[in-house]
């Protein structure tokens, strides 16, 4: 039987190891996630066996993300098909990836529908690449890190309670200067950002800052979500100071592969439709895509 309660940070306990057994490079399971994305999402959350059961709300919506975790995972559908259809609302799953499809049309073959949510597609990158930037294809990245370099007496620090007043600053000023195609869901992702930085530490998070002589110019906050993939929520930089966005990326991947030597993907997440934020995800060449389906059971 399923019972779901809303998340809290105790969750964290039990939650991680779960992720952990799924090893899925998907950035829409590990804890961070579902916590500081709550004030939008709204997220009951409660175990079946050794699968985790997380049922976000958006917009009045409810639906489910895939029963990650280890044991078969068949009974554990079938329970929260039984719990939407007691509840009165459709049996919904997204964020579904392409190595959970082929459970989902044996399990109901026709009677489900399968669509792409192209939007919410994670990008990888191998972590050697992002911190070498070699090759002809990200030769501008390396010309942009080459004039930061240049222009600026900088540094890279990890991330301390003593810098969060000022990313919260250049995070106040980073919403202020958004462009029109970033707004839509831009509320939200601050209200994130600053979740963040409220539970830095009891959430177990990873983040750096870069610094041009005592001003903050750009950080980026993370968590491991597999074995081998560390999975980057938040990166911001100024936008006046040129090469920011390229040499917090790779000051930050560096620092990364030094605390967490296993990390062989940095997963920097979706683009969430916007595309300012697409093309500066494909300027990187990711390796791979996480792809992420939505399933809509129509057989009831």
């Amino acid at each position: 039987m399923i019972e779901l309660h809303p998340v809290t940070l105790a969750d964290k306990a039990w939650i991680d190891p779960i992720v952990l057994a799924e090893n899925s490079p998907s950035a829409d399971y590990d804890f961070g996630n579902i916590f500081l994305w709550d004030e939008t999402y709204r997220q009951q959350v409660g175990r079946l066996g050794d699968r985790l059961i997380s049922m976000p709300c958006y917009e009045r919506t409810p639906f489910f993300a895939w029963p990650v975790g280890s044991g078969d995972a068949a009974p554990v559908l079938d329970e929260m098909r039984a719990y939407a259809a007691a509840q009165g609302f459709p049996f919904v799953l997204r964020g579904v990836t392409a190595e959970h499809l082929p459970l989902a049309r044996a399990l109901w073959g026709g009677g489900c529908t399968v669509e792409p949510e192209r939007d919410l597609w994670d990008y990888l990158y191998e972590a050697e690449k992002l911190d070498t930037l070699a090759g002809k294809r990200l030769h501008g990245k390396r010309n942009h890190i080459h004039r930061f370099e240049q222009e600026n007496d900088w540094r890279f620090e990890p991330l301390s309670a003593a810098l969060i007043p000022a990313c919260l600053t250049m995070l106040d000023r980073w919403m202020e200067t958004c462009g029109e195609d970033e707004q839509d869901g831009i509320n939200d992702e601050y209200r994130a950002i600053r979740r963040a930085f409220e539970f830095y530490e009891e959430l177990g998070l990873d983040g750096g800052a870069l610094l041009t002589g005592r001003r903050l110019v750009a950080f980026s906050i993370g968590e491991m979500a597999s074995a081998d993939t560390f999975d980057a929520h938040f990166e911001k930089a100024r936008a006046d100071v040129n090469g920011a966005y390229p040499m917090i990326n790779r000051e930050f991947v560096r620092y990364i592969r030094t605390v967490h030597p296993q990390v062989r993907w940095i997963n920097r997440e979706d683009d969430m439709g916007r595309p300012s934020l697409r093309r500066s995800k494909l300027s990187y060449h990711p390796d791979r895509m996480v792809e992420k389906y939505k399933v809509v059971l129509t057989n009831g």
